[in-house]
């Protein structure tokens, strides 16, 4: 029988341990200080005797891993234990050091009651022991999603309630009339601006019922991915349950789309809005040269008011790198091509109301190395058993903006974690999908380059392809609307913009 499994200094100090049957803390804390005294120095035994117990134990750096048992316990058994146990500490710690080892004490106490169960080895092995202490569940993700799009339809609508009264309080003001009173609080006793935070108050108050609403349990497989009726609603879901589960590496782009979605900040939207979105395709080879890159760009147009609907957009056009235009087939060529403004073909007719209309779109192919916007340098090296793996960034379009940029390399599995030399920006290490991902907040002209060093056993080809994902709100095709102005009469009207520029595909093969 297994009575405690514990990490401890070469000197006896416990820095984690795990009893399995009933000791008290004196007991165990007295059997690990009488542990180091009673090796034999130079022997290279795993294990060692007491008139009471049996130490089995196995060396880590400036640690011990130990197993204390019984005398009659299967001394097989136990070693294989050991080893496994000794397989599970680099899984959640990094360095096997003792602050590192206290800092994840609670994920290895989960880890070591997956492999021991009242005093007695389970059938299990490293995989699954990292699949039960997760804790994944298809249902909670589910719950999840469902939820964040309650909380995002709730704040949608609070925030035009809150526009409208807002609105109509100004309209009230403008007229010389009162102020109509809300929740109750009559318009003499408040002012307006505390009328306006009362609003605002009151619909969240309101509001907030409807957030969370715990959906029914699913009555089977079939309906479990069922959210409703709208097609948006499942989109985001599904992209939502992508970006947490294992089909992440399928499209780096969707992950990308995705966090567009939930990082970009609201924007102030004028009755003609614009969406400008560039999505890039890139493939490079490990060795450098460019194996092919295509971005694709759009113009979206939005009007939510109908007085706005006979309009023309002024393009400007500062792109030198032979992208090819293209505009819809209602839109006037030959008014774009001579003074570059998008109208319509019959200037009579009207822009559609509240929907998005692709007014203009672009397409740049190329293999000149010149064009890459952000270049990854990846230069794995044996050494030994292992790999000394450095990997450099660096941006070539200055003008660029990169947030939330992911540089994703893949690891071999089985080996633990790499040890990280230096690094620019943050890690995180996936052991479950073996990949390291490298996290930069920002990279700009002021921060253009910057370097990772990792080793790790494994050969070269273990580390690629790499992949890239970023969110940019300044586009790479350098091609804006400058003014909107109607077209009866010329004058100009108030427009707003919303730029984006994402990752589809981006691999060094």
């Amino acid at each position: 029988v297994l009575l405690a499994a514990a990490v401890c200094t070469k000197a006896g100090k416990a820095i984690v341990s795990r009893q399995f049957v009933e000791m008290t803390r004196t007991r165990i804390e007295g059997l690990l200080a009488a542990f180091p005294k009673l090796m034999n120095t130079g022997k290279q035994h795993t294990f060692v005797e007491t008139e009471s117990v049996r130490y089995v134990y196995q060396p880590m750096e400036k640690l011990y891993m130990v197993l204390i048992t019984t005398k009659n316990s299967n001394i097989l058994e136990d070693l294989e234990t050991l080893r496994l146990f000794s397989r599970v500490i680099p899984e959640y710690c990094r360095a096997l050091e003792e602050n590192e080892i206290s800092e994840h004490c609670f994920d290895l106490i989960f880890a070591f009651d997956e492999i021991v169960a009242l005093g007695y080895r389970e059938n299990v092995n490293l995989a699954q022991i990292r699949t039960f202490t997760e804790m994944d569940s298809h249902e909670e993700k589910v719950f999840r999603a469902v939820r964040e799009t309650q909380e995002r339809e709730a704040k949608a609508e609070m925030r035009r309630k809150a526009k409208e009264l807002q609105q109509a309080r100004r309209d009230a003001e403008r007229h010389g009339k009162k102020a109509p009173g809300f929740g109750g609080f009559g318009s003499s006793a408040v002012s307006g601006e505390t009328a306006a935070v009362m609003i605002t108050e009151t619909i969240i108050e309101t509001e907030k019922p409807k957030v969370a609403p715990a959906p029914a349990r699913p009555s089977g497989p079939s309906k479990a991915l069922k959210l409703g009726a709208k097609g948006k609603e499942v989109d985001n879901f599904v992209d939502k349950l992508k970006s947490e589960g294992e089909n992440i590496m399928t499209s780096v782009g969707k992950r990308s789309a995705e966090a567009a979605k939930v990082l970009t900040l609201p924007i102030n939207m004028e009755s003609v809005h614009m969406k400008i979105e560039e999505k890039i395709s890139l493939t490079c080879g490990r060795d450098g040269g460019l194996q092919n890159m295509e971005l694709h760009g759009m113009i979206m147009l939005h009007i939510s008011d109908e007085k706005f609907s006979r309009i023309r957009l002024h393009v400007e056009n500062e792109d030198k790198r032979g992208v090819q235009l293209q505009t819809h087939p209602n839109v006037d060529k030959k008014l774009f091509t001579t003074e570059s403004q998008i109208g319509l073909k019959n200037p009579e007719k009207s822009f559609p109301i509240n929907s998005d209309v692709g007014v203009l779109k672009w397409r740049l192919q190329t293999t000149e190395e010149s064009f890459i916007p952000l270049t990854i340098n990846c230069w794995p090296s044996e050494s030994g058993n292992s790999c000394d793996v450095n990997i450099e960034y660096e941006l070539q379009e200055e003008s660029l903006e990169l947030n939330d940029v992911i540089i994703t390399i893949p690891l071999p599995s089985g080996v633990g974690a790499p040890v990280i030399g230096e690094i620019d920006g943050e890690y995180r290490h996936d052991s479950r999908r073996n990949l390291l991902e490298w996290c930069l907040p920002v990279i700009d002209a002021k921060n253009k380059s910057g370097s990772l060093e990792f080793s790790i056993a494994g050969q070269p080809n273990d580390f690629f392809p790499v992949q890239v994902s970023f969110i940019s709100k300044k586009n790479y095709c350098n091609i804006q609307v400058t003014k909107v102005t109607q077209v009866d009469g010329n004058s100009p009207v108030r427009f707003s913009t919303e730029t984006t520029f994402l990752v589809d595909k981006y691999e060094i093969l």
